[in-house]
């Protein structure tokens, strides 16, 4: 279990798949969630994947305006796998891994679609978050963890250039 403190100095943060109401309830129960907010407030790149999509989004955490149906795609045993057009990583699609998935409700106007699958957003950004439905970690592609890298290392280059700025 992490504690609040474990995320001070961290560059970017990865809320990962798994049952959204259980890592629910790990935030509360170990008091995240102001440290949650504070690491995105701070400008800090998120990354959630299937239920850390659920987790970033408006009704949960509220770290990306948009809304999310649980198991939209059905349940354990529709998982399945799809090549997607993912803005961003080029023209060769990208193998995604769906279990259990969530899909994009709905969304606000910051939100921007990398990926559809089906008429339905699997794929976001807005601001420092970038959320998917599918698991880009089970597949053997690291073309979607590279924008987050890539936006790891931009937000740590700004962040590095308010610190220089603070001290002139």
């Amino acid at each position: 279990m992490r504690l609040p403190g474990d995320l001070e100095g961290l560059d970017g943060l990865v809320i990962p798949g798994g049952e959204s109401t259980t890592i629910g309830k790990g935030i509360e129960s170990a008091g995240l969630e102001p440290a949650l907010r504070a690491h995105h407030e701070a400008g800090r790149p998120v990354l959630g994947t299937c239920a850390g999509l659920i987790v970033c989004d408006r009704d949960h955490l509220g770290l990306i305006d948009a809304s999310t149906r649980r198991n939209a795609f059905g349940r354990q045993l529709q998982s399945f796998e799809a090549d997607l057009e993912v803005a961003g990583i080029g023209d060769e699609p990208l193998r995604a891994v769906f279990i259990r998935a969530p899909w994009v409700e709905s969304h606000g106007p910051g939100v921007e679609v990398l990926a559809s699958y089906e008429g339905h957003p699997v794929a976001v950004r807005e601001g420092t978050v970038l959320a998917s439905a599918f698991h880009p970690e089970l597949a053997e592609d690291p073309r979607f963890h590279a924008i987050f890298m890539a936006m790891t290392t931009s937000a740590r280059k700004r962040a590095e250039e308010e610190e220089k700025a603070c001290e002139r």
